[in-house]
């Protein structure tokens, strides 16, 4: 069991997502950066897309009611147990009645707790993610609070055996550059709602984020995105990572929580592979949109998937 001391300032239970349920406008939500959130289970000996615990901004503090094998992976949080320092991306041993304070500067916006036997809650629609809108999943449809305690379900791995296993530096999530975050996007579906000027504008711009950022999304700020004809449209199906321009003409990338579908137009499309960096995007950071081709989106992807496959063979050892 784990028991929330201090529940930071949006901490919830999440999964990869209640998925099947759009057509009846159920958001799919999980975990906002669900590479992360996988990479974590897959150390800690889980099925990749096990109920962890997702923070956001700063973090939050937890005591371990048994021994077990814990990971942290996402922006880094400076995490402490019992005083000591924890590396991200590494399995440690979280002993009974050990504190693990998450409290430092983020160097992005969430981190992920991940540990074995993963985060023991109820399933609705067959996902244990918390849906704050709908008030459903995780614990009681909310944010944690304090002296709310979490069942740990059954482990598949002795915590000992999986201690100090790592990811490789290559999928650290890369420290905070000078230069603008570059977030690749392929274009449509609505591109051709834009005037080539409004286009051009989209990505050769920089755009800084706004505080305006939660789990639905994040408003991206600099000079207006020009349409033809106006912003609005008759509502059409949104994504993860699809990009809406409202009449402000201010690109506003949806995330996990984000509605079903929408009736602004949609410009681009986030892909994939880059999910986890607009999952880390604070306000204030600098980001541009560099379009890519279907092929590059691909292969980007399938990179990911192949180290994910590499590192879920370590848990059938």
């Amino acid at each position: 069991m784990i028991e929330v001391v201090d529940p930071g300032l949006l901490t919830t239970v999440q999964d990869g997502g209640r998925t099947g349920y759009q057509a009846w406008g159920v958001t799919v939500g999980g975990a906002v950066d669900r590479f992360s959130l996988n990479t974590g289970n897959l150390l800690v000996g889980n099925p990749p897309d096990a109920p962890g615990i997702e923070m956001n901004l700063i973090g939050a503090v937890f005591r371990a009611h048994e021994t077990l094998a814990a990971a942290l992976t996402g922006a880094d949080f400076s995490a402490k147990l019992e005083g000591k320092d924890i590396p991200l991306g590494t399995v440690f041993l979280w002993k009974e009645g050990s504190l693990l304070s998450l409290k430092g500067k983020p160097d992005g916006a969430r981190c992920y707790l991940t540990v074995s036997g993963g985060i023991d809650v109820p399933k609705v629609l067959k996902s244990a993610s918390t849906d704050l809108i709908a008030g459903i999943g995780g614990n009681g449809g909310r944010a944690l609070k304090q002296g709310d305690k979490l069942k740990v379900g059954k482990k598949r791995m002795d915590p000992s055996v999986l201690k100090g296993r790592r990811l490789p530096p290559v999928w650290f999530r890369k420290k905070k550059k000078k230069e603008p975050e570059k977030i690749r996007v392929i274009f449509g579906p609505h591109d051709d709602a834009f005037t080539q000027k409004g286009k051009e504008r989209f990505t050769s711009a920089t755009f800084q984020c706004s505080h305006r950022m939660n789990r639905m999304g994040l408003q991206c700020l600099g000079g207006p995105v020009e349409h033809k004809n106006g912003a609005d449209i008759i509502s059409a199906g949104v994504t993860f990572g699809s990009i809406q321009v409202p009449a402000d003409g201010q690109p506003f990338i949806l995330l996990a929580d984000r509605q079903t579908t929408g009736g602004y137009t949609q410009i681009a499309t986030v892909i994939r592979a880059d999910f986890p960096k607009i999952a880390q995007l604070m306000p204030g950071d600098r980001i541009r949109f560099c379009p890519v081709s279907l092929e590059e989106a691909r292969e980007a992807l399938m990179e990911q998937a192949r180290f994910l496959k590499q590192l879920s063979a370590h848990n059938q050892k």
